[in-house]
C-alpha cells in the first residue's frame, strides 16, 4: 500500500483523510507541484521548490516548509514508496476554517499539507512510434496559469474534450495564439526551427519545457521562444507535446487533419533521442 504524508505524519495513503471545511475542497484554495523521480533521485528539485514558492506567493499563502524539510520530506516519500521511478505529488491548501465558509482568506488557521508518490509511467513506445492525435479548443482558463494551483476544472473540461474525440490531448488557442496543452507543453517545427511559446502568465512553466531548450541550444537546433501564432502552429512540419510523463510526444493529427506529412517528424526523433540520452546520463545520474 502507498505511504502518504499528512500534516507532519506519514502513513497509509487510504487512511489520509481531510476535513470537508479545507478550503482546498470548497474553494480550489492552493498550490501543487509534482515532482518526477528516476532511479530514485528526484529531478530538478530546486526548480520544482521555486515554481512552487512562485505559486505560493501568487495566491498570497505562506510556505510552510524551506526547500531544505521539502526535500527531506520528499527524500522521506521516494523512500517508503516502491519503484525506482515515481511522481511525487505534493499539495499545500489553505487548511480548514471549521467556523464558517467564507471566500475570505480565515487568520490563524494552519494550511493543510499533502503528499503521495506514484508510478512514473512513460509512453508505450506505440505512441512513440506512431505520434498521437490531438484536438484544439479556445483556451478558457483564467489569466495566471503561470500558477500552479489546484483549481482544475478547466484544464479538466479541455482534456476531457480530447478524450471523448479519442484523442490524447487538447492544444489551447487564445486570442489567435497558441499557448499550451490541457496538461502539457505544446513545441511547433517549421522549416527546422523550434518554436516555443514564451513563458508569460498564460502558461505553466513547464521543467520538461525548459530541458528540451536546453537540447535544443546544446545540440544547434535553432530555437525561437515568442508567440506562436494559431496558422503557424496548424501549418507547422511538427507538432510535439512535452511533459514529464509524455516526454517529448509527437503529434500527427489536429483536428482529424494530419500535421505535416502526419507521421513523427526527423527534428522530433533527433529530441527524443537526445532526452533519452541526458535521462540516462543526467536524470539518472549515470554521465
Amino acid at each position: 500500500m502507498s505511504t502518504a504524508f499528512l500534516n507532519g505524519a506519514f502513513l497509509p495513503l487510504a487512511e489520509a483523510r481531510v476535513p470537508a471545511m479545507d478550503r482546498g475542497f470548497l474553494f480550489g484554495d492552493g498550490a501543487y507541484e509534482v515532482v518526477p523521480v528516476y532511479s530514485r533521485r528526484p529531478f530538478r528539485l530546486a526548480e520544482h521548490l521555486a515554481r512552487l514558492r512562485h505559486t505560493l506567493a501568487g495566491i498570497r499563502l505562506a510556505n510552510p516548509h524551506d526547500d531544505a524539510e521539502w526535500s527531506r520530506l520528499i527524500g522521506e516519500i521516494v523512500a517508503r514508496n516502491d519503484g525506482e521511478d515515481q511522481s511525487v505529488y505534493l499539495q499545500i491548501t489553505r487548511g480548514a476554517d471549521m467556523k464558517r465558509r467564507n471566500h475570505a482568506f480565515p487568520s490563524g488557521v494552519a494550511p493543510t499539507v499533502f503528499m503521495m508518490s506514484e508510478p512514473l509511467l512513460t509512453p508505450p513506445p506505440e505512441q512513440r512510434e506512431n505520434g498521437i492525435a490531438c484536438v484544439s479548443a479556445p483556451d478558457i482558463r483564467w489569466l495566471r496559469c503561470d500558477l500552479k494551483t489546484v483549481s482544475l476544472l478547466a484544464n479538466c473540461l479541455l482534456r476531457q474534450q480530447a478524450i471523448d474525440a479519442g484523442c490524447a490531448e487538447t492544444i489551447l488557442f487564445r486570442d489567435g495564439f497558441m499557448t499550451e496543452g490541457a496538461a502539457s507543453n505544446i513545441f511547433a517545427v517549421k522549416g527546422g526551427v523550434l518554436l516555443a511559446p514564451p513563458k508569460d502568465n498564460l502558461v505553466l512553466p513547464g521543467i520538461t519545457y525548459d530541458v528540451v531548450l536546453e537540447l535544443a541550444a546544446a545540440h544547434g537546433l535553432p530555437a525561437e521562444v515568442r508567440p506562436v501564432a494559431e496558422a503557424e502552429a496548424r501549418g507547422a512540419d511538427e507538432l510535439w507535446m512535452t511533459s514529464s510523463t509524455k516526454e517529448v510526444l509527437p503529434i500527427v493529427r489536429l483536428d482529424g487533419r494530419p500535421v505535416g506529412d502526419g507521421r513523427p517528424g526527423p527534428v522530433g526523433a533527433r529530441m527524443h533521442a537526445w532526452y533519452q540520452d541526458f535521462k540516462q546520463t543526467v536524470m539518472r545520474g549515470n554521465g
